[in-house]
């Protein structure tokens, strides 16, 4: 079924030239979509280290990407931090995705993007900045209750992972962390707020931005960040992801569609969402999310029906259009191996150059690639990240698509790979206190 037909019709671009650009070839997946889609496609990874053979034999790779910026037609960034590179390629009327000097602060500078949704109304929770943690030991000792640490201050997102969630209402368990690992905290965050913290469910709104205005539908995700089932063991990056596309909601009348006309001024194009704390009382804000998410954007190419090369073309000329989209829900699993946990060389080298094997190969549609390349038409393991695939599945109920990505996961063959086996699981919980709550339809 479809849902917001394209106003524009069924506009397919002709054979366009994209040029992807990337920290730590995070979209490569999207890369090769295009490619299949009958388009010229170059990829470019700004840090090789780790990342030489990462989709090697899906796409075309070079290694200067500002050697390849007059031949592309669409540029595509795909992280924080190009801003001011992407900026200064739309007043040179380049067409590009992703980017902004303003978006780019909005994500990486947690305390910058908390007064900004402030400034636009939107309620935060009260937090204190700090770049001196015997500062913020005194605090907590002369204010106890349960905060959560977040870096903040332009550090990049593999090094949020530090965040912690106290659990202990007098804030000792805070005390005890801080304390223990302040000398290499210093290092690896010299800039961090303390966050009141408060009980909810966790949930993301976002939406594609074409520059002037949002793209409906919009996106309410659900992302599952801890290591282990049950929502339990260290952050990662991500370990998968419920979602669905709706209409307007509250949830996004409340919060990212306040921020309409700052994205305006700035000009970005792209996706960005707004992870939240909802309860009873009300919607926290928490951080943005100003580029593709990971898995987040796989589980979106689930979900959206036009070709990925139609509707990042129109996003980057500054169209108006719907996207044509599935109804019901869509997840998106991480497949990951034990590199994962311990990037040192041993393990990376153990788990290198292993190949991926399907027991059937008729409907490869749903499994997005990562950190993996092919050679003599064998899928092998690549890059030290030990994030291989993403797949997905969908269904009219949450429950139907769990169904159908895990029967899904059923059709991979590698060593030791593992996952979480509970992705949206807690809907049925989560989804009735967001419809009593009313902040979804």
């Amino acid at each position: 079924m479809v849902m917001n037909g394209n106003k524009n019709g069924n506009h397919k671009p002709h054979k366009l030239k994209f040029l992807f650009v990337s920290f730590e070839a995070e979209t490569g997946d999207i890369a090769w979509q295009i490619k299949k889609e009958g388009h010229e496609v170059k990829f470019a990874t700004v840090s090789a280290s780790g990342n030489e053979e990462v989709y090697n034999g899906f796409i075309d790779k070079v290694k200067n990407w500002k050697e390849w910026v007059d031949w592309s037609d669409v540029i595509v960034f795909d992280d924080v931090d190009f801003g001011v590179e992407a900026d200064k390629l739309r007043k040179k009327g380049k067409l590009v995705v992703g980017g902004s000097v303003y978006t780019d602060k909005l994500e990486m500078d947690r305390d910058f993007g908390q007064e900004e949704l402030k400034k636009y109304g939107v309620a935060i929770l009260p937090s204190w900045n700090f770049s001196n943690y015997d500062e913020a030991l005194k605090f907590i000792k002369d204010n106890p209750g349960r905060y959560v640490f977040k870096p903040s201050g332009g550090v990049m997102s593999i090094n949020k992972d530090l965040l912690f969630i106290g659990e202990e209402e007098n804030g000792n368990d805070l005390l005890e962390i801080l304390g223990q690992n302040k000398e290499v905290w210093q290092k690896k965050a010299p800039a961090f707020i303390l966050q009141k913290f408060v009980a909810g469910v966790e949930v993301a709104v976002g939406a594609f931005f074409n520059g002037k205005d949002f793209i409906l539908p919009i996106n309410v995700n659900f992302e599952y960040k801890r290591l282990f089932p049950g929502d339990i063991g260290p952050f990662t990056g991500d370990m998968g992801s419920l979602m669905f596309w709706s209409d307007t909601n509250y949830l996004f009348r409340e919060t990212l569609e306040k921020m309409l006309s700052s994205l305006r001024e700035s000009g970005y194009i792209g996706y960005i969402d707004i992870n939240c704390i909802v309860n009873g009382r009300g919607i926290y804000p928490l951080e943005f999310t100003s580029r593709f998410g990971y898995p987040t954007i796989h589980t979106q190419l689930e979900g959206i029906l036009q070709p990925a090369s139609e509707w990042l073309y129109m996003l980057a000329r500054g169209e108006s259009f719907n996207l044509r989209i599935k109804r019901g829900f869509q997840i998106g699993v991480e497949i990951y191996v034990p590199s994962m946990l311990s990037r040192d060389k041993e393990s990376v080298e153990i788990y290198q150059d292993l190949p991926i094997f399907f027991k059937k190969h008729d409907n490869l549609d749903s499994i997005h690639i990562q950190d993996v390349k092919i050679e003599h038409g064998v899928w092998r393991i690549a890059g030290e990240s030990g994030a291989l695939l993403v797949v997905t599945g969908s269904g009219t109920t949450v429950e139907e698509a769990r169904r159908q990505v895990y029967l899904r996961i059923e059709n991979i063959l590698t060593q030791n790979m593992f996952y979480r086996t509970d992705i949206g699981s807690d809907w049925k919980t989560n989804g009735d206190k967001l419809h009593t709550w009313g902040y979804i339809i």
